[in-house]
């Protein structure tokens, strides 16, 4: 296979390469309207995802941590305002804009894209200084484009390899994003590429474990591209070979099973994270149509939740193994983090509730006795249809309840709301954007959405995007 893979790569440049001339190529005027409203939207959602961030247990660690080191005073920190390294922003943003697991998917993809790319594009705007909005789009447009090649090249699932493709793929993602905002030319870009290879990580057993870490390491990725991109304007050299080299990141993350031509194909003329999808609940996207289908069946149970028996849901392997397992802590969260992983507890939310919202993830999940109560009853599977039929995607549901006569209510949905193919509508997203704001640590103005949607509908006119990262203001 290596042998194979080795003479496959031989008489063309590394994917790096072709990374680095894409990005310092690309400009506003060569990306259509549907591609820079993909940019101002996921901006938009990045941003507001931020906001509802800001209050979550680890992030404030993080910032405290941030504040007591110091130093130059070259980045925004979202939401609180201070001024730190452009390093140190990129990662306190990062962390706080997945904090919350609301934030953009690439649903076929199965990772977040804009975490990375989008703290890190915002703190090179404002390091680099005088950064046009048509500059911050083409950066932002060419790290989720990175992003989500990577991810749909990619043939191995997140629970086989063993690492979270939003970080891991988020390295080179913001790197390719802070060079583009930063004004580096080929080389210096494939020289940032080389070097944040040597930092690349993010794993899944932070999922597994519910760890607080599970939502820095986006944060993490950011951080790196703006070392990495600092270190390329003096000149350090970094792996050149980065991606298809001998040791390069294809072989040795990956296992060599990446689709080469599918992750050049059309490269700067199809834009692939047009395909992004945005979350309507504040959870894992594994969860989505399972919630989707309860609330569906809620108004079929037309309030008879205590004749409920049991819950059965039909998923695909990867889906049961990240939001289902192990059946006892999905059942019973003691974290947010297992309860934002969990089909259990979501589905129980669902069928009592009607909807899934941020209020359903606080440190108080014991005071929900009625929603752990119920999840008990929630037995999930791996279904072998959906298995066969969509076991590297998102995964469908098929969710049945059984109640105490030995009556049944099924539902199916295939795709999630916010896929592409089921959009969110604008009021969605302002629904949204309201949910995040109550949930603000800093008490913002009752309008600050407002004026954060105008700022992103106008970027292009701004002669410094950097006061996008001060929009709170």
């Amino acid at each position: 296979m290596a042998a194979e893979a080795t003479q496959a790569r031989s008489g063309q440049e590394d994917f790096a390469r072709d990374l680095a001339a894409f990005s310092t190529g690309l400009v506003l005027g060569s990306l259509g309207h549907e591609v820079v409203d993909a940019v101002k939207t996921d901006l938009f959602d990045t941003l507001a995802c931020a906001v509802a961030g800001s209050s979550a247990p680890g992030v404030d660690e993080v910032r405290t941590l941030v504040n007591q080191w110091g130093g130059a005073a070259q980045s925004s920190v979202l939401v609180f305002g201070e001024r730190v390294p452009a390093h140190h922003a990129a990662w306190v943003n990062g962390t706080m804009a997945h904090a919350r697991d609301y934030d953009d998917t690439h649903d076929a993809a199965v990772l977040h894209a804009g975490v990375s790319v989008i703290p890190a594009a915002l703190a090179a705007a404002e390091l680099r200084g005088r950064v046009s909005g048509a500059d911050l789009i083409a950066g932002i447009a060419a790290g989720l484009e990175t992003i989500s090649r990577l991810g749909l090249a990619t043939q191995v699932g997140i629970i086989e390899s063993g690492y979270m493709y939003t970080s891991l793929m988020g390295h080179f993602a913001a790197t390719v994003a802070a060079s583009r905002v930063m004004g580096l030319d080929l080389t210096q870009t494939v020289n940032a590429l080389g070097i944040d290879y040597s930092m690349a990580a993010g794993n899944h057993q932070v999922t597994r474990d519910a760890a607080l870490t599970k939502r820095m390491q986006p944060g993490f990725a950011a951080m790196s591209a703006l070392i990495a991109v600092q270190l390329a304007l003096r000149g350090v050299r970094g792996a050149q070979s980065t991606f298809e080299g001998e040791d390069g990141f294809f072989r040795v993350y990956l296992r060599d099973r990446v689709d080469r031509q599918r992750v050049r194909a059309g490269l700067g003329e199809r834009f692939e994270f047009t395909g992004l999808s945005f979350k309507p609940y504040p959870c894992c996207r594994f969860n989505h149509t399972v919630i989707e289908a309860s609330i569906r069946l809620r108004a079929a149970l037309a309030g008879r939740i205590d004749r409920i028996r049991r819950v059965d849901v039909g998923l695909n392997h990867q889906a049961y193994q990240a939001v289902c397992t192990p059946e006892d802590i999905r059942r019973s969260p003691k974290t947010i983090v297992q309860a934002q992983f969990s089909v259990p507890y979501t589905v129980a939310a669902a069928l009592i509730d009607g909807e899934v919202g941020l209020g359903h993830f606080t440190p108080n999940l014991a005071e929900r006795t009625d929603i752990i109560a119920l999840a008990q009853k929630v037995h999930p599977r791996v279904d072998p249809d959906i298995e066969a039929r969509y076991g590297r995607t998102i995964s469908p549901a098929q969710v049945e309840i059984e109640l105490d006569d030995g009556s049944r209510l099924t539902d199916w949905i295939e795709m999630p709301l916010g896929h592409p193919d089921r959009p969110m509508s604008r009021a969605d997203f302002d629904r949204k954007a309201a949910d995040c704001l109550r949930a603000s640590a800093a008490g913002l103005d009752p309008q600050v959405m407002l004026r954060l949607r105008e700022q992103v509908d106008a970027l292009e006119s701004f002669e410094d995007a950097g006061r996008l990262a001060r929009f709170h203001e």
